[in-house]
């Protein structure tokens, strides 16, 4: 039986009305939807929404069953998650991403990839985490979050105390965060938090791992950019110490 067989999919589903963000900065839309982006997120986007307050009463998966549920934060315009859902149509996929361009495009590509394992919260990924239960998670993936480099912009950033304990209690023992940046500060910064947790360790076998993405990585734009404009990422794994 799948972690979340059982379960009713319509729970999971809601118009998100009345969210509280108090943990989100930044722009929430760009450039003016394209007329097909735009009648998705009008149409499709509402049925693939996640609701938060409804997580802690989950008992197992929609329909199909999937055997584990795996959580990205900050999808970007999802080619990351898109492409992890089809080559794990066994897992269920939360993506948490409040730029609401970077969301049609990843409903774009479920509609035409016609994708059944992904649903998506629009808002602060750190309510998620809050709902879900513990130990439910079998994956966190972070790519390229807004590094908010000037000094006193650095409390924005979504790596922090609660997030890490957050990630801890969320993930079963043994399983993995996954974060790359470009961003030399932030990966500094998140090494100094994760190593500061009793609840990781830091995954590197060789002094070089941290260059090298993951197994079957597919490249996102926002890396493609880095490499055009010079900067060298860093991709590191932080594996979920056995519970006590």
């Amino acid at each position: 039986m799948g972690v979340w067989e059982g379960a009713e999919r319509r729970p999971l589903i809601s118009s998100m009305a009345a969210r509280s963000e108090p943990h989100f900065f930044g722009r929430r839309k760009g450039k003016s939807l394209r007329p097909r982006q735009a009648a998705l997120t009008e149409n499709l986007l509402p049925r693939l929404r996640v609701n938060a307050e409804v997580l802690p009463t989950l008992q197992g998966a929609s329909s199909p069953p999937h055997q584990d549920l795996w959580l990205e934060i900050g999808f970007g315009g999802g080619e990351h998650l898109a492409s992890d859902a089809q080559s794990h149509p066994d897992v269920l996929f939360i993506g948490c991403e409040p730029f609401v361009n970077g969301v049609a495009k990843l409903v774009s590509t479920i509609d035409e990839k016609k994708l059944q394992n992904i649903l998506i919260h629009d808002g602060d990924a750190l309510e998620i985490l809050r709902a879900l239960p513990d130990a439910s998670l079998g994956r966190v993936t972070i790519l390229y979050p807004d590094p908010w480099p000037k000094f006193g912009q650095r409390k924005r950033r979504f790596i922090s105390p609660e997030t890490i304990q957050q990630m801890a209690r969320t993930l079963r023992d043994g399983e993995e965060v996954r974060f790359a940046t470009d961003i030399d500060d932030y990966s500094g910064w998140t090494l100094a938090r994760f190593l500061a947790s009793e609840s990781f360790d830091w995954i590197a076998r060789e002094a070089t791992d941290w260059k090298k993405p993951w197994a079957g990585w597919p490249s996102t734009r926002y890396e493609a950019k880095a490499f055009r404009e010079g900067r060298t990422p860093a991709y590191l794994t932080f594996v979920r110490k056995a519970r006590s």
